[in-house]
């Protein structure tokens, strides 16, 4: 009798042993997908949103600014800063180098219908 209770006792041990396992399995899964969510949220801008808000409040007519529209205004100056790399690089390659140059953005600016809007900003 007394050696089916200690092996009783060994099983529930052994048993519970496993769950904690489990568990702990469970809570580091669940802080890999938290710290993922961060990440994923953190790689969604590469400007970072205080300095663009401190941007933003520069203008005396603005007193309060939401922070949806402080991540918008973040997003948009990326894909302009993008769309503007990526054409001034095109000048680049033509000219069968590496490095983008002023030169290079100039001539976009000049070339390119969309940023027209931006001739005479590098004088």
């Amino acid at each position: 009798m007394k050696m089916e209770n200690e092996e009783n006792r060994i099983d529930d041990v052994e048993s519970h042993e496993g769950v904690g396992e489990d568990a702990q399995e469970e809570d580091s899964l669940q802080e890999e997908t938290e710290g993922n969510a961060e990440e994923q949220k953190e790689k969604l801008l590469r400007f970072p949103l205080g300095r663009i808000k401190s941007l933003i409040k520069m203008d005396p007519e603005v007193n309060m600014v939401n922070q949806e529209a402080v991540f918008l205004i973040s997003k948009a100056a990326e894909l302009f800063i993008d769309s503007l790399v990526k054409e001034s690089y095109k000048y680049t390659a033509q000219m069968k180098k590496k490095l983008i140059q002023k030169r290079d953005i100039a001539n976009a600016i000049d070339n390119v219908d969309s940023l027209v809007f931006l001739e005479g900003m590098l004088d």
